[in-house]
């Protein structure tokens, strides 16, 4: 499959005031992502995931090296990339409905239009019934969910997701990853997903990238090899999780050295 997603040798500094130095978050990454693949990026804390993330999406720039979209520079945040946080960026004073409409409605699309792809989207998330709630009025899982459908009913080349499960129960997480699994296999859609969760990386990713302390590098780049929907409890799954955890260990352990 084609790349959708290239960075190549990119690199992120900034300058720390308090401290009164240059840091360098990321260094010389390179990495592809294809077309309706779904690629999960784990490493230790204050690697500069989020920060790479938040490059692809346009909200930050890099240092240098080039960031491309279908072959064009990414400079600023567009409606070709939907975003994902962690806190689900929902509007408080705006019911279901009127959230998922936000995009559809910025962007001048016929209301009946708009209306139909609103409705699809929101039963495609298991939402029916729910359309004229405020966000208050729902779960953590639900307003995930929620967030998920304002994204999705956009038609954006690629999802960028950020530990988006992180803040939920145990329970409703491996409720939301086996949604996300099923709605990437009808949708087609290309994901990448910064995670903490060594179980949830593995659970979700075609390819697992393990990044280093700061400054951020690719360690190394696994392919899970395992059928789909995978079973967290299987011996095969287990010997991937194990390796992922291994290098993970190994930088952390690297990092305390230095």
């Amino acid at each position: 499959m084609a790349a959708l997603l290239t960075c190549h040798q990119l690199n992120k500094s900034f300058f720390d005031i308090e401290k009164g130095r240059a840091v360098h978050a990321l260094q010389d990454i390179s990495l592809e992502v294809n077309e309706m693949e779904f690629v999960t990026i784990v490493g230790p804390s204050g690697c500069g995931k989020t920060t790479l993330l938040n490059i692809f999406a346009g909200f930050e720039r890099q240092t240098s090296g080039d960031v491309l979209l279908d072959g064009d520079p990414i400079t600023a945040p567009g409606a070709d990339r939907g975003v994902v946080f962690q806190d689900y960026a929902l509007f408080p004073w705006l019911t279901l409905r009127q959230n998922v409409e936000y995009g559809p409605r910025e962007r001048g699309v016929p209301r009946a239009r708009a209306r139909e792809l609103v409705s699809r989207h929101i039963q495609m998330v298991g939402l029916s019934g729910f359309e004229d709630r405020y966000p208050h009025e729902l779960s953590g899982g639900m307003r995930q969910r929620a967030g998920l459908a304002r994204v999705l009913v956009n038609d954006p080349k690629i999802l960028l997701m950020d530990e988006p499960f992180a803040a939920l129960d145990a329970q409703t997480r491996a409720i939301l990853q086996k949604e996300l699994a099923r709605l990437w296999g009808e949708t087609d859609k290309t994901v990448v997903f910064v995670t903490h969760g060594v179980e949830e990386a593995v659970l979700l990713g075609d390819r697992v990238i393990v990044m280093t302390a700061r400054p951020g590098r690719l360690k190394e780049e696994i392919r899970v090899e395992l059928p789909r929907p995978r079973d967290p409890t299987s011996t095969e799954f287990n010997a991937y999780r194990r390796r992922v955890e291994g290098l993970l260990d190994a930088e952390l352990r690297s990092a305390d050295q230095v």
